[in-house]
């Protein structure tokens, strides 16, 4: 079977006998082109990525310095859309062999079945999975599902299916290493793009020893959105819970107490934390005004939450004091802060269709 109208690309950096291998196996099984980005491997390297005039099917793109692999695959679909804009689409792989042929093929007639964006998900509960991918991936999943309610069974998999509609929203996404292809699944949601998995085979070979992701490093950059979110709100709660306490024991006083401590609270720390989340955390685009109004309203919803489930809760339990009731004030509002992430990043600070 012929897959000519879908490219292969496949990011590269210091690769071995492998990447060779991996693309006589796509040559052999009907893939006519296959894009390769040299993501500025050494000089003792270049040997070992195929000789175009053997390989015909490649075409080898070449960044002078590393850049990253999210550079590399945006450097790839810059390629495809300027030079192949026919294609249905693209399917990007890592160069280190783990990404079986049959599994490519799988996620490619997947694709052109069903125009979404499909990805090629591993099985971390086998034996042979390092310890370190297996926890930072079961990490990384449990992270987005909590605060962006996606479930995604294998966040850090390289082996996806696009559809070529989707590559040039895929250009603006940020990041150059790693970290973009977390973006990218997020941005994924963001926008309303569907996609699916398909399983496939689970293959580390030497415990992953080729790999180039550097634990901290990279994975601060992946979560670098979450914590800045985290951090900010924090802060914020902290404001919030010191305005609060000190409302508490000296200004107010009677049955409504709680009610217009948590009002005087939740405005002064609301408007310190739009402040930092629009500027750091979600970059600030789009119409001020627009996001404060859907942040005041997402605001009220939430400091009227935060009263009522308070209040209610100490009356359950019938406490009386300001310590205790701060006390559960914060442990409502742990749980309305992840639902505050979601509706933020979808709503209040989402970039408008068609807008930067």
């Amino acid at each position: 079977m012929s897959y000519q109208n879908v490219t292969v690309i496949i990011p590269s950096l210091n690769p071995d006998e492998k990447l060779l291998k991996t693309v006589i196996d796509l040559e052999e099984n009907g893939f006519s082109d296959i894009v390769i980005v040299n993501d500025g491997s050494a000089k003792e390297y270049i040997p070992y990525f195929p000789n175009i005039d053997e390989h015909p099917a490649c075409t080898i793109l070449t960044h002078e310095v590393n850049r990253g692999k999210g550079a590399a695959l945006k450097t790839a679909f810059r390629y495809c859309l300027d030079n192949r804009p026919s294609n249905t689409g693209v399917v990007t792989i890592d160069a280190d062999g783990q990404h079986l042929v049959k599994d490519i093929i799988a996620c490619v007639e997947e694709m052109n079945k069903t125009g979404k964006v499909i990805l090629g998900c591993r099985d971390f509960s086998e034996p042979q999975v390092p310890m370190r991918s297996r926890f930072g991936n079961r990490t990384t999943s449990l992270v987005f599902k909590v605060f962006c309610g996606l479930k995604i069974s294998d966040t850090q998999t390289g082996l996806r299916a696009i559809p070529g509609r989707y590559l040039e929203g895929f250009l603006d996404i940020k990041g150059d290493r790693y970290e973009y292809e977390t973006n990218m699944l997020l941005e994924m949601q963001s926008n309303l793009i569907e996609f699916s998995e398909v399983k496939i085979s689970t293959v580390y070979i030497n415990d992953n020893e080729t790999s180039h992701f550097r634990p901290i490093v990279d994975s601060f950059k992946i979560y670098k959105l979450i914590f800045a979110f985290v951090f900010f709100s924090l802060f914020s709660m902290a404001v919030e819970v010191v305005i609060f306490y000190l409302a508490m024991k000296f200004i107010f006083s009677g049955k409504n107490d709680i009610i217009f401590a948590t009002c005087l609270s939740r405005v002064i720390s609301s408007v310190v934390n739009f402040s930092l989340n629009r500027k750091q955390v979600f970059g600030g685009k789009g119409s001020v005004w627009d996001s404060l109004i859907k942040y005041a309203v997402l605001a009220v919803v939430l400091m009227l939450s935060s009263a009522y489930l308070t209040r209610l809760l100490t009356w359950f339990v019938h406490i009386e004091t300001a310590s205790l009731t701060t006390l559960i004030k914060m442990a409502v509002d742990t749980v309305l802060f992840l639902i505050s992430f979601r509706v933020q990043r979808g709503w209040v600070f989402a970039k408008s269709k068609g807008k930067e």
